[in-house]
């Protein structure tokens, strides 16, 4: 990761949490603790945290951080490849399956190709649930939480208690980059929800667009490994989906 990048990174991270640790810092960015001190020291030069025993709080402007695009702003990014990984991830469901949809583009783009089938579906994603609203044929979960706008998604203790009493057969995962062997996503909270939802799966299907792999975002979802499927579309390296395999992910091809 180039210095620049991990600095904001780090400006991200802080203005979400308000105060941090060194060590959970460095864990977060997957640097050594002297590396973030560094940054640290940039940080505190430019006015933005102040430096506490262990650590630092963020004093500067939070509206000024660089933050990622709205779900509105990416729902139409690489429309077209997620439009043809949604019609192969869609093959996967059968009839009166529960299924977990994650609260991402890609997702929704899936999630308007199962309205009319029978299924019980589970969604922390308001964009997703707004398309089952009045579909006689889902039985349709919503998760509770904190709204947050940007995503359109349910985050925070009430979503993870209620993801905690779920079981479902597939989940349909979205993530913000695949680097590395690892996943990422844009925001702490999200990437937390993520992880109960991976452990209350049968199946992991992680539907990503070609231009996902080779990305890192601010948290660390996990590994690549931890996935069963992977949906992505035919402008994907070839090294990249040997690595897939070798990771021991089934991965299916759509056209582009």
């Amino acid at each position: 990761m180039l210095p620049a990048q991990r600095q904001s990174q780090l400006r991200e991270l802080l203005a979400q949490l308000g105060m941090a640790d060194v060590d959970t810092l460095a864990a977060e960015l997957q640097v050594s603790p002297s590396t973030v001190r560094r940054d640290l020291e940039r940080l505190e030069q430019e006015q933005l945290i102040s430096r506490t025993h262990g650590g630092a709080v963020w004093v500067g402007d939070r509206d000024n951080v660089a933050r990622p695009y709205g779900f509105d702003q990416r729902v139409d990014f690489e429309a077209a490849a997620k439009q043809q990984i949604a019609t192969v991830a869609a093959e996967l469901v059968k009839p009166g399956e529960t299924i977990l949809l994650d609260g991402g583009t890609t997702t929704y783009h899936l999630a308007r190709q199962l309205v009319g089938r029978s299924l019980q579906i589970i969604t922390n994603s308001l964009p997703i649930a707004e398309l089952f609203v009045n579909d006689e044929h889902v039985e349709l979960f919503v998760t509770g939480g904190v709204l947050y706008p940007r995503y359109g998604v349910l985050l925070g203790p009430i979503a993870d208690r209620t993801l905690q009493d779920v079981h479902a057969n597939t989940l349909f995962l979205s993530v913000a980059g695949i680097r590395d062997g690892s996943l990422y996503n844009q925001n702490l909270l999200l990437v937390e929800a993520e992880r109960r939802m991976i452990q209350q799966a049968q199946r992991v299907v992680l539907v990503a667009d070609s231009t996902k792999f080779g990305q890192t975002a601010l948290a660390q979802l996990g590994a690549i490994s931890e996935i069963d499927v992977v949906v992505t579309d035919s402008r994907i390296a070839g090294k990249t989906l040997d690595e897939l395999k070798t990771a021991g992910c089934q991965v299916l091809v759509a056209q582009v």
